[in-house]
């Protein structure tokens, strides 16, 4: 099976085409930048080739898909600015990012004849409520800009594909690139105190934990929408500041704020992060290991 994967220079990205290659399948990797420019760990997506493809150019996306004649397709590249994306000026990029370039995605993966995984968010509902929301919930009324792109790119690939996987996760953090325990602890390694919100509610996702699921899928025609987070039940974003500081040796003390009290943000956020992820072993597909091992496993790795 020969695996496209765009977007990897961002921390899925990377994690998808080491995982893909390690188990012998032909990987090439895409994204904006004229070469590969994410961490230099020696591993196999530096080596892998790679493709330098704007997705806002349906045009290109075309002839780069023509070129490569893949099984599948991995959509990792997104507008991920969630505050950057309600400037005005930025709305049309974002949707030409995560709308239309998942569209020219989804037709150009229809074309070849490939299978095709989008990477979603929780951010598609409305975030209201306590119940956990389902892969096959229709509640759309996403907060933000970037939730409605989102949706937008979902309601694409479903429209174009009958071979794809919509994958919904939430609280990312990987090795290559910004992530929320990175900048936790470098800013605790500074202040004696931290605000941290506790009403928004949701489990994190480890990208290394989650390419791995993501090619377990590749390998399948179990096609539909899922929701992938880490196991080990539903915290907040102050829950897991104060894991993560203690697996680490901080002992910076974590002051809990509710989401007003915080507002710094543009955009609103969920309260509701909560997905259920019970499909994926209905599938037949591994869940996620526990959220606290994930944390263990990339602060080993994360040299932070």
């Amino acid at each position: 099976m020969k695996i496209f994967v765009t977007g990897v220079g961002g921390q899925l990205g990377h994690d998808v085409v080491n995982n893909a290659a390690a188990r012998g399948y032909e990987v090439v990797g895409a994204d904006i930048q004229p070469s590969y420019s994410g961490i230099q760990d020696g591993s196999a997506v530096v080596s892998a080739p790679y493709y330098q493809v704007d997705i806002t150019d349906r045009e290109a996306v075309r002839k780069s898909i023509d070129q490569i004649r893949p099984d599948a397709i991995v959509h990792c590249a997104a507008w991920t600015a969630v505050d950057a994306a309600e400037d005005e000026e930025n709305r049309a990029k974002v949707d030409s990012i995560n709308h239309l370039g998942t569209l020219y995605i989804a037709e150009a993966a229809k074309a070849a004849d490939a299978k095709m995984v989008y990477l979603s968010t929780d951010y598609v509902f409305d975030g209201q409520g306590d119940r956990p929301w389902e892969p096959d919930d229709k509640c759309y009324k996403p907060l933000n800009v970037y939730g409605q792109s989102k949706l937008d790119g979902e309601l694409a690939v479903s429209g174009t594909l009958d071979k794809y996987f919509i994958v919904r996760i939430a609280w990312v953090f990987g090795l290559n690139g910004k992530n929320f325990i990175k900048t936790m602890i470098n800013v605790g390694k500074t202040h004696d105190t931290v605000r941290v919100v506790n009403d928004q509610i949701g489990t994190p996702t480890y990208t290394l934990d989650l390419a791995r699921l993501l090619v377990d899928m590749l390998e399948t025609d179990r096609y539909g929408y899922y929701h992938a987070t880490n196991s080990g039940g539903y915290i907040s974003w102050y829950d897991f500041c104060c894991e993560f500081y203690r697996q680490y040796g901080l002992d910076t003390k974590v002051i809990p704020v509710t989401t007003a009290e915080y507002g710094l943000s543009k955009a609103a956020r969920p309260a509701n992060s909560r997905l259920d992820k019970s499909k994926l072993a209905q599938a037949g597909f591994t869940p996620l290991p526990d959220w606290k091992d994930a944390v263990r496993r990339y602060l080993a790795e994360a040299q932070l």
